[in-house]
């Protein structure tokens, strides 16, 4: 191909040809920067027998990349007027299958028996939905090895916070239990097309073994309920959620955890949630 699906001149082309219209609903940006998309798929890891999800590839700039590296390419978008320009942008390749539809109703485990072989996640993700495709992405991590995604900077920058700082949250504990996250490089605002009103980041997530230890189902409410009211002590905010758990309960725990009572959400480390999860079940 003498064109590249990332020059702004050859996207102008294509959207008056297609009469397309960015669609604020669907967090559409797409990327008009080689290097960038480059750096993106370098900083992957992708190699030549590497199978690759994609989500929301827009007219296909990240794809074609990412075809031109891996051994196949599955790219799932949301947006009927899009699949139709995919199938022309993409239309010389022959790695490469456009899945239509919603990447939180795709059935993964299919796409991992196609080839039984876990799947990289490489994706520029729409900020609006980016919180629950993460935690979707959470709940099929048998099928991923591996998920480099870029997003808004603001919540990269949130997934990688460390306990007593004020970004920290409950996306930030979910996520670090579940993974190693990290961020991968900074990406401004300038090489989208329509430019949005933040700058973005690539977000490395390695995945972690699940752990059969750890009751989730006490966890994970747990960690919400502490966040949702941050400014009260843990001993008020994790007894005023769904547990059942009263406060004599909850302060014996911590005290044999050595954790104080008057300490708030964003002072306990991963392992501190997990170890009053467990002391919760165990009581």
């Amino acid at each position: 191909m003498s064109k590249r699906l990332y020059q702004p001149s050859y996207v102008q082309e294509i959207l008056q040809k297609y009469d397309f219209y960015f669609k604020k609903s669907l967090g559409q940006n797409f990327l008009i920067d080689g290097n960038i998309v480059g750096d993106i798929v370098e900083k992957s890891g992708i190699q030549e027998d590497d199978v690759v999800l994609e989500i929301g590839p827009g007219i296909g700039v990240l794809t074609e990349e990412l075809s031109s590296k891996a051994k196949f390419v599955y790219s799932v978008e949301i947006d009927k007027n899009a699949v139709e320009i995919l199938k022309d942008t993409l239309k010389d390749y022959d790695n490469i299958e456009i899945i239509p539809g919603d990447i939180l109703k795709t059935d993964l485990k299919k796409i991992y028996e196609k080839n039984h072989q876990k799947l990289k996640v490489v994706a520029n993700l729409p900020y609006y939905v980016t919180t629950p495709i993460l935690a979707y992405l959470m709940e099929h991590k048998d099928d991923i090895s591996q998920i480099t995604v870029m997003i808004q900077k603001e919540v990269a920058q949130r997934i990688v916070s460390e306990k007593d700082s004020k970004q920290y949250s409950s996306l930030s504990v979910f996520l670090q239990y579940h993974s190693d996250p990290r961020i991968l490089m900074d990406v401004p605002r300038t090489v989208f097309m329509p430019k949005p009103n933040v700058d973005s980041a690539v977000l490395e997530l390695k995945l972690k073994e699940k752990r059969s230890d750890v009751p989730e189902d006490i966890l994970f409410p747990l960690v919400r309920t502490a966040f949702n009211q941050r400014r009260k002590t843990i001993l008020n905010s994790m007894t005023s959620g769904d547990l059942n758990l009263s406060k004599e309960e909850l302060r014996d725990i911590l005290k044999n955890l050595g954790i104080s009572p008057k300490a708030r959400a964003e002072n306990l480390s991963v392992e501190d949630f997990i170890n009053i999860a467990k002391g919760i079940a165990n009581d």
